[in-house]
Protein backbone atom coordinates (compact mmCIF):
# COMPACT_ATOMS: atom_id res chain seq x y z
CA UNK A 1 0.00 0.00 0.00
CA UNK A 2 1.39 3.48 -0.98
CA UNK A 3 2.04 6.14 2.13
CA UNK A 4 0.52 9.75 1.27
CA UNK A 5 1.14 12.88 2.88
CA UNK A 6 -0.81 14.16 5.63
CA UNK A 7 -0.87 17.03 8.07
CA UNK A 8 -1.98 16.38 12.39
CA UNK A 9 -3.04 19.30 14.06
CA UNK A 10 -2.69 19.08 17.72
CA UNK A 11 -4.71 21.02 19.84
CA UNK A 12 -3.45 23.54 22.75
CA UNK A 13 0.20 21.91 22.47
CA UNK A 14 2.96 24.61 24.21
CA UNK A 15 0.31 26.94 24.56
CA UNK A 16 1.01 29.68 27.20
CA UNK A 17 3.59 27.24 29.04
CA UNK A 18 0.64 24.25 29.39
CA UNK A 19 0.27 20.95 27.57
CA UNK A 20 4.52 21.04 27.17
CA UNK A 21 5.45 18.30 24.25
CA UNK A 22 9.08 18.64 22.93
CA UNK A 23 8.72 18.69 19.05
CA UNK A 24 11.58 16.19 18.84
CA UNK A 25 9.61 13.71 21.34
CA UNK A 26 6.56 14.53 19.26
CA UNK A 27 8.48 13.56 16.33
CA UNK A 28 9.32 10.24 17.72
CA UNK A 29 6.03 9.20 18.85
CA UNK A 30 5.04 9.49 15.36
CA UNK A 31 7.44 7.46 13.78
CA UNK A 32 6.91 4.68 16.48
CA UNK A 33 3.21 5.33 15.32
CA UNK A 34 4.28 3.87 11.74
CA UNK A 35 4.77 7.36 9.78
CA UNK A 36 7.49 8.10 8.07
CA UNK A 37 9.23 11.26 7.01
CA UNK A 38 8.06 12.89 10.13
CA UNK A 39 8.66 16.74 10.09
CA UNK A 40 7.55 19.19 12.80
CA UNK A 41 6.34 22.78 12.25
CA UNK A 42 6.80 25.89 14.99
CA UNK A 43 6.33 24.45 18.34
CA UNK A 44 2.18 24.90 18.30
CA UNK A 45 1.85 20.66 17.18
CA UNK A 46 2.04 20.83 13.21
CA UNK A 47 3.67 17.72 12.22
CA UNK A 48 3.59 16.73 8.35
CA UNK A 49 4.12 13.03 7.35
CA UNK A 50 3.62 9.84 5.45
CA UNK A 51 1.67 6.80 5.91
CA UNK A 52 -0.79 4.39 4.55
CA UNK A 53 -3.97 4.90 4.60
CA UNK A 54 -4.50 1.70 7.45
CA UNK A 55 -1.88 3.99 9.68
CA UNK A 56 -3.52 7.29 9.18
CA UNK A 57 -6.37 6.53 10.31
CA UNK A 58 -5.36 5.49 13.60
CA UNK A 59 -3.19 8.15 14.18
CA UNK A 60 -5.07 10.43 15.59
CA UNK A 61 -6.38 8.05 18.76
CA UNK A 62 -2.94 6.50 19.03
CA UNK A 63 -1.03 10.15 18.79
CA UNK A 64 -3.82 11.31 21.44
CA UNK A 65 -2.89 8.14 23.83
CA UNK A 66 0.70 8.54 23.75
CA UNK A 67 0.73 11.47 24.18
CA UNK A 68 -1.53 11.51 27.39
CA UNK A 69 0.96 8.26 28.57
CA UNK A 70 4.12 10.09 28.34
CA UNK A 71 3.04 13.71 28.82
CA UNK A 72 0.05 13.76 30.89
CA UNK A 73 -1.99 15.59 28.78
CA UNK A 74 -4.76 14.52 26.33
CA UNK A 75 -4.16 16.45 23.26
CA UNK A 76 -6.76 16.05 20.12
CA UNK A 77 -5.34 15.38 16.99
CA UNK A 78 -7.00 16.75 14.02
CA UNK A 79 -6.07 15.12 10.26
CA UNK A 80 -6.14 15.92 6.89
CA UNK A 81 -4.25 14.25 3.88
CA UNK A 82 -2.66 17.04 1.66
CA UNK A 83 -5.31 16.78 -0.85
CA UNK A 84 -7.82 18.17 1.70
CA UNK A 85 -5.59 20.77 3.34
CA UNK A 86 -5.09 22.15 -0.25
CA UNK A 87 -8.52 22.13 -0.73
CA UNK A 88 -9.28 24.02 2.65
CA UNK A 89 -6.33 26.70 0.91
CA UNK A 90 -8.33 26.78 -1.90
CA UNK A 91 -11.61 26.90 -0.43
CA UNK A 92 -10.96 30.23 1.51
CA UNK A 93 -14.31 32.73 1.18
CA UNK A 94 -11.79 35.77 2.08
CA UNK A 95 -9.48 35.70 -0.44
CA UNK A 96 -9.02 39.47 0.05
CA UNK A 97 -8.35 39.61 3.82
CA UNK A 98 -4.99 40.58 5.48
CA UNK A 99 -2.85 37.22 6.24
CA UNK A 100 -2.70 38.50 9.78
CA UNK A 101 -6.62 38.43 10.07
CA UNK A 102 -7.24 34.98 8.82
CA UNK A 103 -7.31 31.69 10.73
CA UNK A 104 -9.07 28.75 10.60
CA UNK A 105 -10.42 26.25 12.64
CA UNK A 106 -9.92 22.69 11.20
CA UNK A 107 -12.64 20.20 12.44
CA UNK A 108 -12.63 16.55 13.59
CA UNK A 109 -15.80 16.23 11.75
CA UNK A 110 -18.04 17.78 9.13
CA UNK A 111 -21.02 19.62 12.01
CA UNK A 112 -24.35 18.55 11.39
CA UNK A 113 -26.06 21.17 9.06
CA UNK A 114 -28.60 22.30 11.40
CA UNK A 115 -26.15 23.22 13.99
CA UNK A 116 -24.36 25.14 12.05
CA UNK A 117 -27.12 27.14 11.10
CA UNK A 118 -27.80 28.15 14.40
CA UNK A 119 -24.17 29.67 15.12
CA UNK A 120 -24.60 33.26 16.16
CA UNK A 121 -23.16 35.29 13.40
CA UNK A 122 -23.04 38.59 15.79
CA UNK A 123 -21.27 36.78 18.69
CA UNK A 124 -18.31 38.93 18.78
CA UNK A 125 -18.55 41.86 16.44
CA UNK A 126 -17.04 42.48 13.93
CA UNK A 127 -15.37 38.76 13.53
CA UNK A 128 -17.33 37.01 10.84
CA UNK A 129 -16.40 33.26 10.02
CA UNK A 130 -18.05 30.81 7.15
CA UNK A 131 -18.08 27.10 7.89
CA UNK A 132 -17.28 25.32 4.92
CA UNK A 133 -17.03 21.49 5.09
CA UNK A 134 -14.45 20.71 7.65
CA UNK A 135 -13.37 24.10 8.16
CA UNK A 136 -14.48 27.16 9.61
CA UNK A 137 -12.88 30.66 8.49
CA UNK A 138 -12.49 33.29 10.21
CA UNK A 139 -11.72 37.41 9.37
CA UNK A 140 -10.42 38.47 12.91
CA UNK A 141 -9.87 42.15 12.62
CA UNK A 142 -8.86 42.85 16.35
CA UNK A 143 -6.98 39.19 16.23
CA UNK A 144 -7.67 35.76 17.54
CA UNK A 145 -7.28 36.51 21.46
CA UNK A 146 -10.00 39.24 21.65
CA UNK A 147 -12.51 36.90 19.69
CA UNK A 148 -15.43 35.26 21.11
CA UNK A 149 -14.77 33.02 18.17
CA UNK A 150 -13.66 30.37 20.31
CA UNK A 151 -12.79 26.72 20.36
CA UNK A 152 -14.48 25.76 23.07
CA UNK A 153 -18.02 27.45 21.27
CA UNK A 154 -17.51 25.77 17.95
CA UNK A 155 -16.73 22.79 19.52
CA UNK A 156 -19.96 22.91 21.90
CA UNK A 157 -22.32 24.50 19.51
CA UNK A 158 -21.41 22.12 16.62
CA UNK A 159 -20.21 18.80 18.76
CA UNK A 160 -17.01 18.00 17.32
CA UNK A 161 -13.03 19.11 17.96
CA UNK A 162 -11.67 22.29 16.17
CA UNK A 163 -8.00 23.39 16.42
CA UNK A 164 -7.60 27.28 14.78
CA UNK A 165 -4.05 27.86 12.70
CA UNK A 166 -3.20 31.28 11.16
CA UNK A 167 -3.15 31.85 7.62
CA UNK A 168 0.34 32.24 7.67
CA UNK A 169 0.82 28.70 9.30
CA UNK A 170 -1.61 26.99 6.88
CA UNK A 171 0.08 28.18 4.13
CA UNK A 172 3.37 26.95 5.44
CA UNK A 173 1.89 23.95 5.96
CA UNK A 174 0.88 23.53 2.85
CA UNK A 175 4.01 24.35 1.08
CA UNK A 176 5.61 21.79 3.38
CA UNK A 177 3.31 19.26 2.10
CA UNK A 178 4.27 20.04 -1.51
Amino acid sequence: MTASIHVALLRGVNVGGKNCVPMKDLAEIFAKAGCSDVRTYIQSGNVVFRATRAVAEGVPSRITEQIAKRFGCRIPVVLRTAEQFAAAVHNNPFPEIPQEALHVYFLAAVPDAARAAQLDPDRSKPDTFVVHGREIYLHLPNGIGRSKLTNAYFDSKLSTISTARNWRTVLKLLELMS
